[in-house]
């Protein structure tokens, strides 16, 4: 967790958002969420279903992430891949064409479905619908060594989507985690209500018409 004194300072040299602007933002998320959460209820339950009918393991998949402020959180997932999936509990980043995914879970992963329980990440506060992607300790202390401007994320909650994730896909390898680290931070100086309604109508755009991002 980093010094709140620091955190107030940089904020106001960087954020793009004034305390009103983050306030309505606030609560853009949560009413939108809330909205999304009941109409897409149906949704829910068949995922819900289909996974369930798989036999193999628990629905939902949780693990700590890092938020705003630096504190950790329990960040919301359906599960897509076979349980134990990271060896000796050793964090590993995903791939293209893993084969630690189940069926299932490459389907609800390749339209991003597997992603819609962090709509309650966003209703109870954790998560915004738009900011950066929530990243587990062991990487951020990969890519501060790398990078040590990464503690600027923390001054915005992570969110759902993001520029990041509709241009610069699944963060694979060091090279793209640096890219999403640079775009995220210019989206940290720029953001806006505007800029949110932007970024969240072209990744409904994306899913629908079954764009790869």
């Amino acid at each position: 967790m980093i010094n709140q004194a620091t955190l107030e300072l940089n904020i106001a040299m960087t954020d793009g958002m004034n305390i009103v602007e983050r306030a309505v933002k606030r609560a853009f998320d949560f009413t939108v969420s809330l909205c999304a959460l009941i109409l897409l209820s149906p949704v829910f339950l068949v995922v819900f279903i289909v996974l369930k009918l798989q036999a193999d393991g628990p629905v939902i998949f949780k693990q700590e992430r890092i938020g705003l402020h630096g504190r950790p959180f329990n960040i919301y997932k359906f599960r897509t891949m076979v349980v134990n999936s990271e060896e000796k509990g050793k964090p590993q980043l995903a791939q293209e064409g893993d084969d630690r995914l189940t069926p299932v879970g490459r389907f609800l992963r390749e339209h991003h479905l597997d992603e819609l329980p962090q709509l309650w990440n966003v209703l109870i506060g954790d998560m915004s619908l738009v900011g950066p992607r929530p990243e587990r300790q062991y990487f951020i202390d990969k890519i501060m060594a790398e990078n040590s401007d990464y503690e600027y994320i923390f001054l915005m909650r992570p969110g759902c989507t993001s520029l990041a994730t509709i241009y610069n896909g699944y963060t694979d390898t060091m090279e793209k985690m640096l890219i999403r680290l640079q775009m995220d931070l210019d989206y940290l100086q720029k953001r806006s209500l505007w800029l949110d309604i932007k970024v969240l109508a072209t990744t409904f755009e994306y899913m629908v018409f079954g764009k790869k991002f």
